[in-house]
């Protein structure tokens, strides 16, 4: 698995912004993917260096369209912090 397989996007909603601020930055990753390979992959892709990884299961809603029951997808998400001072260029807009 590449580095590029291993993380999917960036989860941009208003608790991943107060994560930002404490250094923290949320993905949603490959289901397969380990916090190793997370970690390698954070640091690789953006050169910066990861002090901890912490990952979820979060699991699909239960949704209802024209009255039909369905299910939204589940997906791993991972919560990377980065050592002081360092920060990821893309999300601060740069």
């Amino acid at each position: 698995m590449t580095f590029e397989d291993v993380l999917i996007e960036p989860v941009l909603s208003e608790k991943a912004n107060i994560l930002r601020e404490q250094n923290k930055y949320t993905f949603k990753v490959n289901p397969e993917a380990s916090k190793i390979q997370i970690k390698e992959a954070v640091r690789k892709l953006f050169n910066v260096k990861v002090v901890d990884c912490t990952t979820i299961n979060v699991q699909g809603k239960v949704k209802r369209l024209r009255g039909r029951p369905g299910r939204t997808s589940s997906y791993k998400k991972a919560i990377v912090k980065l050592a002081p001072g360092e920060s990821i260029k893309v999300f601060e807009g740069a």
